[in-house]
């Protein structure tokens, strides 16, 4: 493992002579053993080595006692230590956020202010071959182009020259190769329980999904998303130069030019008007970038995008706006299993009750939520433009959009609908039937989400 990671960081050029990196390390397996690789490498790389680590505080005790484990390692190995917390959850309340994009990002802008404190030039994560793999897939499911199927890059430079890079010295190592690494030197680690919910996406991709494609498929199956996300990190290279020079010769005063939009490559077609759109703050899936081309190919007037925004082809321009009604309102709370919560923004309550296991055959098909499946608690919040939605007993995904067109709810109506979302996925949405994957299977208690009307 020790060979991989100076193998990394030379052909990549992760570390320079003189730099003083800080590894973040949470107390897992993967950042004890960069921590320890890269104290074995520092004479022959020439580094100063420091310990960064962030407590999400999302596992009471459970965190403390993490960090007072990565506390006593940097004593042991006489090493300076930083330590950051934060309360990860109410971020994501508040900006309404999942809590692990709210632990990401908190995590990220303290490290950048840590760096910029204590003048580190490079932060070390520790994230994996597997790590990779899990990302990469993950994109796979969610119809990323070759951006996303990009996964985890090895190096992050900041816009700011002297700022501090991210660096992932790891991504050529596997966890296996890891452990067997930290077991050589005798070298203890911490296990985060939550690494093994399967109420995650992520958790179910690494314990269910990839074991499924290496047993029944490939056994290489890590190694060649890993070689995919490599392959596609040098289309996105070549991708954002041409893309660049596209989009400096076609945009002016916020429009987008689309004269002989039709002569270039559909690919290049797609990654222009993909760039274009994010350029001004708008995401867009596969299906948002075919009906934006559409749009400026002149196949259609306009389209609606996700944020509330509208394409719109004026002649030569395509031009994005604000489709939002001056009255659209966001809102998301948090709903408690079993509980109710007040939606100002609606005039209703959203309460969730229990079903014992006994009464649950009582209720129509696809009503009732497994409890054991979304847990203790859910999220509350308004349809956003490319919301999904499996209900129980259809046949595929669907968006939101799309049914509630077939329910012929109005726009105005759409804006403040509620739904329900466990980790990243939306579980309920009023007047459709629950998520497949979530449904009450007949075993376990079930539960109730329902719209009943609001009282002070």
């Amino acid at each position: 493992m020790r060979e991989k990671v100076l193998q990394s960081i030379r052909e990549q050029r992760l570390m320079r002579a003189g730099d003083r990196v800080a590894v973040a390390v949470s107390g897992g397996a993967d950042s004890v053993a960069l921590l320890r690789a890269l104290l074995e490498l520092r004479e022959e790389l020439g580094i100063v080595v420091a310990i960064a680590h962030f407590n999400h505080g999302l596992r009471a005790a459970e965190s403390d006692a993490d960090q007072a484990f990565v506390a006593e390692l940097a004593r042991q190995l006489g090493l300076e230590f930083f330590a950051g917390l934060a309360d990860v959850r109410d971020h994501a309340v508040l900006n309404k956020l999942s809590v692990e994009a709210a632990g990401r990002e908190l995590r990220y802008a303290w490290l950048a202010r840590l760096a910029g404190a204590k003048r580190l030039d490079a932060i070390a994560t520790a994230h994996t071959l597997d790590d990779q793999a899990e990302t990469v897939l993950l994109k796979f499911l969610r119809g990323a182009g070759t951006r996303g199927l990009a996964g985890i890059w090895p190096e992050i430079a900041r816009d700011d020259k002297h700022a501090a890079r991210i660096v992932r010295p790891l991504l050529g190592v596997t966890r296996d190769e890891v452990e067997a690494y930290l077991e050589s030197l005798g070298q203890s680690w911490r296990e985060d329980t939550t690494n093994l919910d399967r109420r995650f996406l992520r958790n179910r991709v690494r314990h269910e999904l990839l074991p499924l494609l290496e047993r029944e498929y490939n056994p290489e199956m890590r190694q060649a998303l890993s070689d995919l996300a490599e392959i596609a990190r040098g289309e996105e290279e070549y991708w954002s130069e041409q893309v660049g020079r596209e989009l400096t010769a076609r945009v002016a005063g916020g429009r987008f030019n689309v004269a002989e939009l039709s002569k270039l490559l559909i690919a290049l077609q797609r990654q222009v008007l993909k760039r274009f759109a994010e350029e001004h703050g708008v995401t867009l899936d596969f299906e948002h970038v075919e009906e934006l081309r559409r749009c400026a190919l002149g196949e259609m007037e306009r389209t609606e995008l996700p944020g509330g925004v509208i394409a719109v082809n004026a002649k030569q321009w395509l031009e994005l706006r604000s489709g939002l009604q001056p009255d659209a309102v966001e809102y998301q709370v948090v709903l408690e299993i079993p509980g109710e919560v007040l939606i100002d923004e609606l005039g209703l309550v959203v309460r969730a009750t229990i079903v014992p296991e006994q009464f649950g055959r009582e209720v129509g098909p696809g009503e009732l939520l497994s409890r054991d499946l979304v847990g203790a608690e859910l999220t509350i919040r308004n349809w956003r433009p490319g919301d999904r939605l499996w209900a129980a007993h259809s046949g595929s995904e669907e968006k939101l959009k799309r049914l509630f067109a077939e329910k012929k709810i109005s726009a105005d109506e759409r804006a403040r609908w509620p739904v329900a979302v466990c980790g990243d996925e939306i579980v309920w949405a009023r007047g459709f039937a629950v998520a497949k994957k979530y449904c009450w299977s007949g075993s376990g208690d079930g539960v109730r989400v329902e719209v009943v009307p609001g009282r002070k």
